[in-house]
């Protein structure tokens, strides 16, 4: 509804009349106002209302004047007071937000530090557990595989080898092999022959057979010379009467070889060997001759007849070489002029010197009167010691050993009257320092085999390292891989399960 005319202005004068009749009235403290407005419960219960102005005065009202005619307006003080007021309780609480910052930092850093004490411990503690927990667990395992190995060892004592329960009977009376010259049958229907040379066969449970069983198809046998007879024995204390060449090899591959070369309907040949598995793999017969070598050979020569009348040994006839089911190879004292004195036909051969046969891998002219490898490392000085197998009573006899004997300067070996190529591997290659073969000695081991191999030999080493197990399989491994044609062991065994 309008309001009537002169109503407004009646209306604000007595408005402003009215606001300055209490203005007028009103005595402000500073001190008072601000200790009022900086209570805590003032602050916290109501803090909504100082963001916003204390009074609020019309827009109007600030161009008027109060009645005295001071030009100022009452509000206007009012409103300074009170701003001033704001500010301080504005400061005091951002002080207190700053406070409030600097204790939830402080309770981070603390909460931080024990998280990273915490994971410090847990890893520490999982160590400790890996380190103990780990070591118990390790040294159980270690225990156990202990245990196993002690339990097979003991079981290998009552388990026996095939050869003892064909052969435990062996030369007892009754058992038909008191002659030394019992075979089965059946003996080696199973075996594969493998290159391998039974060394001091002599020594071994039931000489010859023992080689055999294990599928080596190269035995060793040492002989000397005493009242016409030739006796077998690694030296003159271990000599008996009944342990002759005869007995021990002849005499048992007579009968062997006619067990495997029967004359019947179905077959009349005198060509088949040893190995029924390999029939036509020649056994190796290596005679080492202990005496003197002039006056042994050809004994050893006198006793091979029974193996000779019956077509059984490798020979040498006009220069060509026909290999039977036994090659005879001289070595020891075994003199190489006295071998050779027949041109015409020889059923022996010599075990040729192989630490003279080193060859570069590429010869040419220039390199042919170069002298043998040597370098001046240990091993490569013919003078340097040899093992028994070479010396030994040799000295006494004034023969010079194994691949020596009765050679001269000009003589040359070859397939027609040599067939192995042997030498001491310590003399030869050299002693094994660093517990394996280096590239020198690799270097000594493929020019021996090089030079070997073109003249149509087969190489052995003897005088292996034997121990530590480890060192001899290495030796082993490497020779086999180079190319030597005859493995020379003692321990059956081990070669023809090739643990190694």
């Amino acid at each position: 509804m309008p309001l009537p005319k002169g109503s407004l202005s009646s209306a604000s004068s007595d408005t402003v009349n009215e606001g300055s009749s209490a203005l007028k009235h009103l005595d402000y403290d500073d001190n008072d106002a601000i200790s009022h407005c900086s209570t805590a419960d003032t602050v916290h219960d109501d803090e909504s209302k100082y963001k916003s102005p204390f009074i609020t005065v019309n827009r109007s009202q600030e161009s008027l004047s109060d009645a005295s005619g001071t030009g100022s307006f009452v509000p206007s003080r009012i409103f300074k007071r009170r701003w001033w007021s704001n500010m301080a309780i504005r400061a005091r609480r951002k002080l207190g937000e700053e406070i409030e910052m600097e204790q939830d930092l402080a309770r981070g850093l603390l909460a931080d530090q024990l998280l990273i004490g915490h994971r410090r411990r847990k890893a520490r503690s999982y160590w400790f557990n890996y380190c103990v927990f780990g070591g118990i667990g390790g040294l159980t395992i270690l225990a156990f595989l202990l245990t196993v190995n002690l339990m097979l060892g003991i079981a290998t004592l009552f388990w026996s080898e095939d050869i003892d329960h064909i052969l435990r009977n062996w030369g007892k009376p009754g058992s038909g092999t008191e002659g030394l010259a019992w075979y089965p049958t059946d003996f080696l229907r199973d075996v594969p022959p493998i290159p391998c040379h039974s060394h001091n066969d002599y020594w071994r449970k039931v000489p010859l057979f023992s080689a055999l069983r294990a599928g080596c198809t190269g035995v060793e046998a040492d002989v000397w010379l005493y009242g016409g007879e030739l006796y077998v024995g690694h030296n003159t204390a271990s000599l008996q009467r009944n342990r002759t060449f005869q007995s021990l090899y002849v005499n048992p591959l007579v009968q062997i070889l006619e067990r495997q070369n029967p004359q019947t309907e179905f077959y009349n040949g005198t060509d088949h060997g040893v190995f029924d598995t390999d029939s036509g793999q020649s056994l190796t017969l290596l005679v080492d001759l202990k005496t003197g070598g002039a006056e042994t050979w050809p004994v050893v020569l006198k006793h091979l007849e029974p193996l000779r009348e019956r077509g059984w040994l490798s020979f040498v006839e006009n220069g060509e070489v026909h290999r039977r089911p036994v090659t005879v190879v001289g070595t020891g004292n075994t003199p190489f002029d006295v071998l050779m004195a027949n041109a015409t036909y020889r059923d022996a051969f010599f075990d040729a010197p192989l630490d003279e046969m080193w060859e570069p891998r590429h010869v040419t002219p220039e390199m042919a009167g170069w002298p043998e490898f040597a370098d001046g490392m240990p091993g490569d000085s013919p003078e340097e010691e040899g093992s028994p197998e070479e010396t030994g009573d040799h000295a006494m006899t004034g023969d010079k050993g194994q691949g020596k004997s009765g050679v001269l300067p000009t003589d040359e070996f070859n397939e027609t009257n040599s067939y192995y190529a042997s030498v001491a591997f310590t003399k030869s290659v050299g002693r094994l320092w660093r517990g394996k073969l280096t590239q020198r000695h690799l270097k000594v081991i493929r020019g021996q085999i090089r030079g070997a191999h073109r003249r149509g030999l087969k190489v052995r080493y003897w005088d292996l390292p034997s121990w530590p197990l480890g060192l001899r399989n290495h030796v082993w491994d490497v020779l086999v891989r180079e190319g030597v044609d005859m493995l020379n062991v003692d321990d059956l065994r081990a070669a023809s399960r090739q643990v190694w």
